[in-house]
């Protein structure tokens, strides 16, 4: 590839596809208003929304001006601001896309609130930066990229590889031909995990409002470990560490791998090899995705994940990372800054790529800049909902333990009415934010 066809790839990632998603810009109005001042809500004060908030504000003419949390003690902490700006509190967040003011909200509440947040906000006319994974299950993926469709809003997906310059190259690389045709890729989630121990239903604590916690999830009783950092593990409100944290090289995996659908075919097996405690997901996980392409011989793809939350021992000496398999080679990549190239035969060459980890600020500036529409997102929402309904694919066939057959374009599982109430959930009757066709 000529290197004018490499700067108008590096400048043109948006959707990180061989197609581009068609990505609806910022009204013209709003993005002239935006120029001098981006005012952004965050919905979720707990460690990663600050963390994000932060990153906000530490960008010239972006102000926090809301923060709504259903826990007193993380609201009160968000009184002291974000670089010196102080903004406005509330546990209802309804109240921060009701201001006009506002333009932008970042969700970055527990799983199970991700989607329904996101969709009110689109619906209320304002952008979103909503935390991976971006939906509890596959059929909210689909609602909210449909809510930012029908309000042309911008939403981006907090899958910060799509923003970080050695991926952006790597792939690239990849799409020139670096190890010939990818034909199979290998993502890896091994870490250390805490145990969340046995409980018991309690009453919640005064500085929780438990019950806006919950949303418009079916209630279940109060548990200590259901909470705070522990829901990540249950069905109810999470997507086990698939979708908390292997949701990332699952995104780059994918980009590498070239695919732009769900995939044909899911086989997973796994459990809980390793932790006696409440959790209800694997921390073991072996899942194999396979993709039809268009049905022409060679034009099938492998997607191969696995995950074990128990182990300090990993591949190429990184916690997390993906293995490309080309016809031409291999090439490995980490969101920690690593990479190797090998050649036919093992051969080792140079990659001539930057070596950088993950880059949150480089993906918080392309939100901006998209909201002033002086850019388009590199993590547009059908980009995130494709990456993240694989997490969904995988925990659905390790809890059902049998090979599942998927229509990319109905997305549902094929002859499998049990698989198929797992593709959405049932909520609260009337909650306020229930999305629409739920």
């Amino acid at each position: 590839m000529s290197d004018p066809n490499r700067r108008q790839f590096l400048q043109n990632t948006s959707a990180g596809l061989a197609g581009s998603v068609a990505v609806a810009s910022a009204p013209a109005a709003r993005a002239a208003n935006a120029v001098n001042e981006v005012v952004v809500g965050l919905v979720g004060h707990g460690g990663r929304g600050r963390q994000v908030a932060s990153l906000f504000a530490s960008q010239e003419n972006v102000r926090i001006g809301w923060v709504a949390d259903a826990n007193k003690n993380r609201l009160q902490a968000a009184a002291q601001g974000f670089n010196g700006q102080r903004p406005k509190l509330t546990d209802d967040m309804r109240k921060i896309y009701d201001d006009p003011a506002v333009d932008a909200v970042i969700v970055a509440t527990p799983d199970h609130w991700h989607t329904p947040a996101a969709i009110l906000a689109c619906d209320a006319g304002k952008h979103v930066y909503v935390e991976k994974p971006c939906s509890h299950n596959i059929r909210e993926g689909r609602l909210l990229v449909e809510a930012a469709r029908r309000n042309k809003r911008l939403v981006q997906h907090g899958t910060q590889v799509r923003s970080t310059q050695m991926m952006i190259e790597a792939v690239q690389r990849l799409r020139e031909g670096i190890i010939g045709d990818v034909k199979v890729v290998k993502a890896w989630n091994i870490q250390r995990r805490g145990s969340i121990g046995h409980d018991k239903p309690q009453a919640p604590p005064a500085h929780l409002d438990y019950d806006l916690w919950q949303g418009p999830t079916p209630p279940l009783p109060y548990q200590q470990n259901r909470v705070d950092s522990h829901w990540n593990w249950w069905y109810h409100y999470g997507t086990g560490d698939m979708g908390n944290d292997g949701v990332h090289d699952i995104d780059y995996a994918r980009w590498g791998l070239g695919v732009e659908t769900h995939p044909n075919r899911v086989v997973a097996l796994g459990g809980k090899y390793f932790f006696d405690d409440d959790q209800q997901f694997p921390d073991t996980q072996q899942v194999t995705f396979e993709y039809d392409g268009d049905g022409s011989h060679g034009s099938q793809k492998m997607f191969i994940y696995e995950q074990r939350l128990w182990s300090t021992n990993y591949p190429h000496n990184v916690d997390s990372g993906v293995e490309y398999y080309g016809t031409k080679g291999q090439l490995f990549l980490s969101r920690r800054g690593k990479a190797q190239w090998l050649a036919d035969r093992n051969q080792r060459k140079e990659l001539d790529i930057q070596l950088q980890p993950q880059d949150d600020k480089s993906h918080v500036i392309n939100f901006i800049e998209a909201v002033r529409g002086q850019a388009k997102l590199n993590a547009e929402i059908e980009v995130g909902h494709l990456t993240t309904s694989l997490c969904h694919l995988g925990n659905i066939a390790i809890r059902l333990g049998r090979p599942l057959q998927f229509d990319p374009v109905k997305e549902q599982f094929i002859g499998d009415d049990t698989a198929n109430r797992l593709v959405g959930r049932s909520y609260r009757p009337g909650h306020w934010a229930t999305p629409q066709d739920a």
